[in-house]
C-alpha cells in the first residue's frame, strides 16, 4: 500500500520549528510494510490544505495529515477538511463529554476553547477519548485518512498505538515484507562506491541508495517482496556481494559509528587506548565516550594545543619542536610514544595538525595533518591533506584517527 503524509503548520514553513514528525512517521510506517509515496509541508491555508489532502487522495491508498488539530484560531485542519470534502463537522459527544468533565474539575467557565476539539468532520471517528490528545480517523473514497496532533510525543503515541494497528487490519495481505541494512563506510568517495557497487548483478528488488554524511558514506540497501515471499535468500546475497566490492572500507552496519566499531575491537582484544590531540582539541575523546561502556578500553587523553602541554605532558622535547614544528611527522611521532609512556596505554594515537581557517603557510597548508600511533613494538605517522572548513577538518582528522586504530586491529588478527 501506498501513502502520503502532509504536515500543517506555518510553524513547520517558517522554520521555527523542525518537521520531525514526518520523518518519525515515514521510519515506522516504511518498516511496517507500506510504501511513502510523497510528504508534503504546508502552512496553515484552509485551501492549501484542501487542495493538498484532495491531491494525495486521488493517489495515494492512505493518508497521513499532522498538525492543526489543536483548540486555537490557527488551527484550521478539521475545518479545511469539512469544506474539501463537503463533510459538515458535528460534536463528537464523547469528547465533549471529557471535555467539560474535565474543565468541571478546574474552572467554573461555562465554555471554553477547547471544547473545539470535540466537533468532527461528519464520518470521523475519534481515535482516543483522552481530551488532551486530539486525532481522529476519516474515510474517504475508501480510503483511510488519519489525523493527528502536530505535537511530537502525541503524535508519535497515537501513530504507533492507533494507526499502525488499524492500518494493518485496513491493509491486510498488501503490506511488503521488507529486508534493509545500511552499510557505514570510511575511507572511500561516493563515487567509487558507486563504480563498484555497479559492476555487481543485483536483482531488480534490490534498492541501493547513497548518503554522504560528511566524513563519511552511508549505503542502504533494501530488499521488499510482498507477504508470502521470503526476501531473506536475495538480502543475504547481496550484503555477500556489497561486502565483497567494498571490503574494509565498510566498519559498520546501521547504528554503529566508528567510535563504537573500534571499541569492540579494543574490547575483544582486552586492549586500551589513549589519545593526544592538538588540532581536534577533545573531539576523538568525545567520540569515544560517546559510546556507552567506553571505560573499558579508553583511558583518556591529553588535550596538547600549546608546545607548553606537549613538553610538559607528552615529553616532546623543544629541540624537536624547534627543529621541525609542532605540525611534523617528528612531533606527531613523539607525542604518540610519550603518551604511551604516560598513560600506560596499550595503543597511543596522537594528531597534530592545521585547522585553519588561517595558520597555513606554503609548506604546511591548512588541512595538512599528521597522525601518529604508538604501540609497545611499534610507532607508525601518516600525512594527509584535508579539505573544508574548520569544524569538517576536526572531524576528519578525528575519524581518520580511529580508522587508523580500527584497521591495526584487524591486522593484528589477520581479520
Amino acid at each position: 500500500m501506498r501513502g502520503e503524509i502532509i504536515a500543517i503548520g506555518n510553524e513547520l514553513t517558517s522554520g521555527r520549528i523542525s518537521n520531525t514528525t514526518s520523518g518519525f512517521a515515514a521510519r515506522h510506517l516504511f518498516e511496517a510494510g507500506y510504501e511513502i509515496y510523497a510528504m508534503h509541508t504546508i502552512g496553515d491555508s484552509p485551501a492549501l490544505i484542501g487542495e493538498t489532502l484532495k491531491g494525495a487522495i486521488s493517489r495515494a491508498d492512505f493518508i497521513l495529515v499532522t498538525g492543526g488539530l489543536g483548540s486555537t484560531d490557527d488551527d484550521l485542519t478539521t475545518e479545511a477538511v469539512s469544506r474539501a470534502l463537503d463533510r459538515p463537522t458535528i460534536p463528537n459527544l464523547d469528547i465533549l463529554s471529557q471535555i467539560r468533565n474535565h474543565l468541571d474539575s478546574i474552572s467554573a467557565a461555562p465554555v471554553s476553547p477547547l471544547e473545539k476539539l470535540a466537533w468532527l468532520p461528519l464520518g470521523a471517528e475519534a481515535l482516543t477519548l483522552q481530551s488532551n490528545m486530539a486525532g481522529y480517523q476519516l474515510t474517504h473514497d475508501n480510503k483511510p485518512i488519519f489525523f493527528l496532533p502536530g505535537v511530537p510525543h502525541q503524535m508519535h503515541t497515537l501513530l504507533l498505538e492507533q494507526v499502525l494497528p488499524r492500518l494493518a487490519i485496513w491493509s491486510h495481505g498488501r503490506q511488503l515484507a521488507t529486508c534493509q541494512r545500511t552499510y557505514k563506510i570510511f575511507g572511500m568517495d561516493e563515487a567509487e562506491i558507486n563504480r563498484r557497487v555497479a559492476r555487481l548483478t543485483l536483482d531488480k528488488n534490490i534498492h541501493i541508495g547513497y548518503y554522504p554524511v560528511f566524513p563519511e558514506v552511508h549505503l542502504s540497501l533494501i530488499v521488499r517482496t510482498l507477504i508470502g515471499t521470503d526476501p531473506a535468500p536475495l538480502f543475504e546475497d547481496a550484503c555477500l556481494a556489497i561486502k565483497e566490492a567494498l571490503g574494509e572500507v565498510i566498519y559498520g552496519y546501521d547504528q554503529e559509528s566508528l567510535a563504537s566499531v573500534t571499541g569492540q575491537l579494543l574490547t575483544a582484544r582486552s586492549l586500551c587506548l589513549a589519545v593526544a590531540e592538538s588540532c581536534t582539541g577533545g573531539l576523538i575523546g568525545q567520540l569515544l565516550t560517546r559510546v556507552a561502556g567506553s571505560s573499558r578500553y579508553f583511558l583518556g587523553g591529553v588535550i596538547a594545543y600549546a608546545n607548553s602541554m606537549k613538553t610538559e605532558y607528552l615529553d616532546v622535547s623543544e629541540q624537536l619542536l624547534a627543529n621541525h614544528g609542532a605540525v611534523s611527522r617528528e612531533v606527531a611521532a613523539a607525542m604518540a610514544i610519550g603518551l604511551l609512556n604516560r598513560s600506560k596505554a596499550d595503543i597511543g594515537i596522537a594528531v597534530t595538525g592545521i585547522a585553519g581557517p588561517d595558520g597555513g603557510t606554503a609548506d604546511k597548508p591548512v588541512g595538512t595533518i599528521y597522525i601518529g600511533m604508538a604501540t609497545k613494538n611499534n610507532v607508525q605517522t601518516h600525512l594527509f591533506h584535508f579539505a573544508g572548513s574548520r569544524r569538517q577538518i576536526q572531524e576528519i582528522t578525528a575519524k581518520t584517527a580511529l580508522d587508523l586504530v580500527r584497521h591495526y586491529l584487524l591486522q593484528q588478527n589477520g581479520s
